[in-house]
């Protein structure tokens, strides 16, 4: 039990970035109803960009000072990759069965694994992120790194910068109309082609936040790094109910917790000794996505979260 207050943060930290991913998925499925699963390739080119302005810098330079040019380098690639992605794959499909979409959303996120891994310099193997000066630092019982702060500063400040701008901004109540009935809002005079664009362009800009944070985390950016976090992040969405952006990060938090959790306790539990560890972490994590839609599959937050992108 005495570990248990560095697992729960462990969870936290794990679950924010999940979370801060997730808001990509349930905006762009408010709006279009549309399931995005190349977005975990937006998160992974952001990563790469990050990591491609980190070594254009003049040698010596401290990771302090690079952070803001990452930071903006990664949302560039993110959301140039997302907005072209909704231009020529997406919006000429537009009206069409939804499963032309779903495929078309599969095969883009291989296509674009597949070109960071051919073109990318080095990209073959994991290549080294920068990592954040200072630190471990302790908080009672609980140890964390520079990058962790970096990761829960960037998930409260992205939240509450996005509510105020879905609450309290023209676009965000158009976006918020769009999602309710677009056709009428369109009547009505609202460019639901630029609000489409939008949520395209700000689910990327948290997942190239995630990117970041994941690399100062981790220590390293790879090209298979978006598929399986892609997923948890899209298991996120549907724990919160999915179409709810404050669901979307209390499911990416639920999630983290759970996978944190799992993964030490599991195995001290009788005949599941076998079931424990990191390695089991993904399998618990979609278990627990299977019981949620069974019992509940509206998603376990849909009550209490109202605004939805």
């Amino acid at each position: 039990m005495h570990e248990l207050p560095q697992m729960l943060a462990n969870g936290l930290l794990l679950g924010s970035m999940y979370g801060l991913i997730a808001i990509g998925y349930t905006m762009v499925y408010g709006i279009v109803q549309l399931i995005n699963f190349a977005h975990g390739e937006v998160f992974m080119t952001g990563g790469f960009g990050a990591l491609t302005a980190f070594l254009m810098l003049p040698d010596g330079v401290s990771s302090w000072l690079a952070l803001p040019v990452m930071l903006l380098a990664a949302v560039l690639v993110s959301t140039s990759v997302a907005v072209l992605a909704e231009r020529l794959a997406y919006r000429p499909l537009r009206g069409s069965s939804r499963l032309a979409p779903l495929i078309t959303a599969i095969g883009l996120s291989i296509a674009v694994q597949q070109m960071v891994w051919a073109w990318y310099p080095d990209a073959k193997q994991a290549r080294t992120f920068p990592h954040l000066p200072g630190g471990p630092f302790a908080v009672g019982p609980v140890t964390v790194q520079t990058g962790d702060v970096f990761l829960v500063a960037s998930a409260v400040l992205s939240m509450l910068a996005l509510t105020w701008f879905v609450r309290g901004t023209r676009t965000g109540r158009a976006m918020q109309a769009t999602a309710q009935d677009p056709d009428t809002s369109r009547l009505m005079g609202i460019n639901t082609d630029r609000i489409i664009v939008t949520a395209f362009a700000i689910g990327a800009a948290f997942a190239a936040l995630a990117a970041v944070a994941h690399g100062l985390r981790y220590g390293q950016v790879d090209f298979r790094m978006g598929f399986v976090t892609g997923l948890k992040a899209f298991t996120a969405a549907v724990l919160g109910g999915i179409g709810s952006i404050q669901g979307a990060m209390l499911g990416g938090l639920a999630l983290g917790l759970a996978e944190a959790l799992a993964s030490g306790y599991v195995k001290f539990l009788p005949g599941l000794e076998l079931f424990g560890g990191g390695a089991w972490a993904n399998v618990w994590a979609f278990a627990l996505l299977i019981v949620v839609l069974l019992i509940r599959p509206q998603g376990l937050f849909s009550k209490l979260t109202a605004d939805r992108a």
